[in-house]
């Protein structure tokens, strides 16, 4: 009886519409490290206003954040491309470079947002 239920619970999740391709979800990336990384370069670089780790999650996660809002209003073609450029340096992943990619390809689909710098690879070029 267990196993007819279990075989009949099994076989209506295969073709369930609620499974998501990896590809239709925000990439993950390990912004704590990368905002690690980038606060260590700007000590080392001495740097009269070195972005701190906490500004610089704080940055990044408002950035998901507002990606995670349009995700599905751009092409896959633009969001891997993006995504490609977000993470061209290993280990230095940043949200804050994908949003800015993404907002170039259409600025109109995303609302104006406040200076991020997060870990940015762009952060110092100002």
């Amino acid at each position: 009886m267990i196993s007819a239920f279990f075989s009949i619970a099994l076989a209506s999740q295969l073709g369930s519409p609620v499974v998501i391709p990896v590809g239709d979800r925000v990439p993950i990336f390990d912004v704590e490290r990368s905002c690690k990384e980038t606060a260590a370069t700007d000590k080392a670089m001495d740097l009269t206003l070195p972005q701190s780790v906490a500004n610089c999650l704080h940055d990044e996660n408002a950035a998901r954040e507002q990606i995670a809002a349009v995700w599905s209003n751009y092409s896959a073609s633009i969001r891997d491309r993006c995504e490609r450029e977000a993470t061209t340096i290993p280990d230095s992943a940043s949200y804050v470079d994908m949003l800015t990619c993404m907002q170039m390809t259409d600025p109109s689909t995303i609302t104006p947002t406040p200076v991020l710098k997060g870990a940015s690879k762009a952060r110092n070029k100002n």
